[in-house]
C-alpha cells in the first residue's frame, strides 16, 4: 500500500463529506492535491497541500479552509493529530497503531510490494547501449547499460508494458572499417604476416577469433579478391561475431533485451522514405538553403538547396538537413526513421539512454518526436562519464587504439551486483567516480556493502539466532505477520517501518521522474535505520531482535526486520542486485 496515496483517498472523502454537508461548494477539482512527507519530520508524518490549492475555487482564506478540514480528518481512526501550519498546510500524525499494521501488509504482498498500475499497462520502449558492433562493450557503456536495464525494471514495477531493446549501429562506415579490419585478420589466420595495424583500422586482438573463423568457413576463397567482391559478406560475417560478443558481456552484468533491431533494415526496406514521407506529407519537410554555422564559416561550406526537416516549429534552434550532397539520407534522417518505426509498433512513449558525446543531438531528435505525431513522447537520457580510479590513478581508454578496459574485465574484477549497484547511486547525468579499491570495502562508506549486510544480517538473526534460542519457532512470513505488533513501540522501530513504508511512493515518484536512482539513494536511507536499531539493540538488551524467554516481542521484531528484508530485496530487485544470505 502506497501510505501516501491512501491518505491522499482520505482527504478527498473528507472533502466530499463537507460538500455534502454544505459547509464547501460543490465541484471543486482535486487533481492538484498531494500528500507527502512533510519537509521537517518534526512537523509530523504526513502533510497535504488541499487548502492551499482548493481554497481560491471556494473563494476562502486558506487557513480558514483549513481550519474546516482539519478536524474531519482528525476524525479518521489511524490519525493521532492534525496541526494547520504556514499559510494553510495540513500536517498529520499517524497513531503508531496505523504503521505496526503495515507490517502485515508488506509481509501479505512479499515480492510485489510497491507495485502499481500507475502506468495502466502503456507500452514503453527503452532503448539503451546500442554501441557500435565493433567491439567487445568497455567500460564507458556499463553505465548506460545499467541504468537503462534499471529504469526498465522500475517501469516494469509500476505497471508499465515495456520493451528493452538494442539499436545495431550497423549502417555507418564504422562497419566498413570494422569488415576491413577483419579481413585483415583473415589474411593474418591464412599465414600472411600482416605488420603493424594501419591507421584508422581497429586493432583490438578480439577480431583475431573472426578471423580465424573466416579462414575456416571461406578458406582462401577471399584472399586475392577485389574488396567489392569480399566487403558486405565479410562485414557481415565481423557483425554477427561482434554482437555475440556484446551479448555475452551483457550477460555479465544481468542484462538481456528483448529487441535487437538493425539499422541497416531501416535502409533496404524503405523505412526511411516512408518516414518521411509521412512526415512531408504532413508538412514537416521541405527543400530549402541553410544559414551558414554561427562563427567562423567552414572553408567547405557553401549554399545549396537541401531537403530539410522543419525542427525549429517544434522548438529546435535550426532545421535539419535529412539528405547528403550525394544524395544519401543523414544518420538524423535514419534515426527519425528508427523513432518512426518504434511508434509504428504501437510505442508511444520511447526512452532512449545516450552517453555524454549525444548531449547535443538530444534537441533535435525530441523535436523530430513532436513531429511524428501528437501523442509520440521521447525521453533522452544522458549518462555522465565514469571516472575509473585505482590506487588515486585513472585509467585511460581509447577503443580505436585497442587499449581499453573492457566491461567483461571490470564485472569480473568486482562482480555484477557491485558494478550495478555503484552505477546507480547518482543521477545519471551527473559524473560518477568508480574506485575499484573504494567500491570493494566493508564499511558504511560504500552503499552496496552498506544495504547488503543489512539483508544479510536479518537472514542471519531469522536462520541462526532464532533457531538456538526459539528451535520450533515458526518464522515464515505467514506466521509472523500474526504477531503482537502492537509491542512495537520504540521510536527506532516506528522510524524503521515508517521507511519502509516510503518504499512504494519512491517508486512512483522514481518511474515517474525516471529516475532508478534514488531507488538506491532510499535502500541506503533504510540500511541506515536498520543498523542504527542494531546498534541500539547492542546497547540495550531489551531492544534486540531475539529476546530470550520472550516470544511474543521476539515475533514482534522478526516480524519487523523480516519486512525490512523483503523491502530491500524489493529494491534491489529493481536495481538488478542479488540480495546476499550472508556476508563473507
Amino acid at each position: 500500500m502506497n501510505v501516501f496515496t491512501h491518505f491522499r483517498g482520505i482527504v478527498e472523502v473528507a472533502l466530499d463529506a463537507l460538500t455534502a454537508s454544505g459547509s464547501l461548494p460543490a465541484d471543486l477539482d482535486y487533481k492538484n492535491i498531494t500528500v507527502e512527507p512533510p519537509r521537517d519530520a518534526s512537523h509530523g508524518d504526513l502533510s497535504t497541500n488541499a487548502a492551499m490549492v482548493l481554497a481560491k475555487q471556494a473563494k476562502m482564506n486558506p487557513r480558514a479552509f483549513a481550519g474546516l478540514l482539519a478536524p474531519a480528518l482528525e476524525e479518521n481512526a489511524d490519525v493521532a493529530a492534525v496541526e494547520v501550519a504556514g499559510p494553510g498546510f495540513i500536517n498529520l500524525r499517524l497513531t503508531p497503531g496505523f504503521w505496526q499494521k503495515q507490517i502485515a501488509v508488506i509481509l501479505a504482498a512479499g515480492p510485489d510490494y510497491g507495485s502499481s498500475q500507475l502506468g495502466g499497462g502503456e507500452k514503453v520502449n527503452v532503448e539503451y547501449v546500442s554501441a557500435n558492433p565493433t567491439g567487445p562493450l568497455h567500460v564507458g557503456h556499463v553505465r548506460g547499460a545499467v541504468f537503462g536495464d534499471a529504469l526498465a525494471n522500475l517501469l516494469s514495477k509500476v505497471g508499465y508494458a515495456v520493451a528493452k531493446e538494442y539499436l545495431i549501429n550497423d549502417a555507418g562506415g564504422q562497419i566498413d572499417t570494422l569488415a576491413r579490419s577483419a579481413y585483415l585478420r583473415y589474411r593474418e589466420a591464412l599465414g600472411e604476416d600482416i605488420g603493424e595495424i594501419p591507421e584508422g583500422l581497429y586493432p583490438g586482438d578480439y577480431l583475431v577469433p573472426v578471423g580465424a573463423h573466416l579462414k575456416e568457413k571461406y578458406g582462401d576463397k577471399w584472399l586475392d579478391a577485389d574488396e567489392s567482391e569480399w566487403l558486405a559478406p565479410i562485414r557481415q560475417e565481423a557483425t554477427d561475431a561482434m554482437m555475440a560478443l556484446v551479448r555475452e558481456d551483457l550477460k555479465t552484468l544481468g542484462i538481456e533485451q528483448e529487441v535487437f533491431f538493425s539499422e541497416r533494415t531501416l535502409h533496404e526496406s524503405g523505412r526511411i522514405d516512408e518516414a518521411i514521407a509521412d512526415l512531408r506529407a504532413n508538412g514537416h519537410i521541405y527543400e530549402g538553403v541553410l544559414e551558414p554555422p554561427k562563427g567562423q564559416k567552414p572553408d567547405d561550406w557553401e549554399p545549396r538547396e537541401q531537403t530539410l526537416f522543419r525542427a525549429t516549429a517544434f522548438g529546435d534552434d535550426v532545421d535539419r538537413a535529412l539528405q547528403k550532397s550525394n544524395g544519401d539520407y543523414t544518420y538524423f534522417a535514419a534515426d527519425i526513421a528508427y523513432h518512426f518505426d518504434k511508434y509504428q509498433r504501437g510505442f508511444h512513449s520511447m526512452i532512449d539512454v545516450w552517453g555524454a558525446d549525444h548531449t547535443g543531438y538530444v534537441k533535435r531528435m525530441v523535436t523530430a518526436a513532436k513531429a511524428l505525431a501528437d501523442d509520440a513522447v521521447l525521453d533522452v537520457k544522458i549518462c555522465q562519464l565514469v571516472r575509473l580510479f585505482r590506487d588515486g590513478e585513472p585509467f585511460k581508454m581509447s577503443k580505436r587504439s585497442g587499449n581499453f578496459i573492457t566491461l567483461r574485465e571490470v564485472v569480473d574484477e568486482v562482480g555484477r551486483d557491485v558494478t550495478r549497484f555503484i552505477m546507480l547511486t547518482r543521477k545519471n547525468d551527473a559524473p560518477l567516480d568508480f574506485d575499484f579499491n573504494k567500491v570493494m570495502e566493508q564499511s558504511k562508506d560504500n552503499p552496496v556493502f552498506y544495504v547488503q549486510y543489512a539483508h544479510a544480517r536479518i537472514r542471519s538473526v531469522l536462520k541462526n539466532r532464532v533457531s538456538s534460542i526459539f528451535p520450533a519457532l515458526d518464522t515464515s512470513d505467514a506466521a509472523l505477520a500474526k504477531a503482537d505488533l502492537s509491542l512495537l513501540t520504540d521510536e527506532a522501530e516506528i522510524a524503521l517501518i515508517q521507511q519502509c513504508c516510503a518504499f512504494p511512493r519512491v517508486i512512483e515518484s522514481a518511474a515517474e521522474a525516471h529516475e532508478p536512482h534514488r531507488i538506491a539513494i532510499f535502500l541506503y536511507e533504510l540500511a541506515s535505520e536498520f543498523h542504527s536499531l542494531w546498534n541500539k539493540g547492542n546497547e540495550n538488551a531489551e531492544l534486540r531482535f531475539v529476546i530470550e524467554g520472550n516470544e511474543a516481542v521476539t515475533c514482534a521484531r522478526l516480524a519487523m526486520i523480516r519486512s525490512t528484508a523483503a523491502v530491500i530485496a524489493g529494491g534491489l530487485a529493481i536495481l538488478g542486485v542479488t540480495p546476499v544470505e550472508e556476508m563473507r
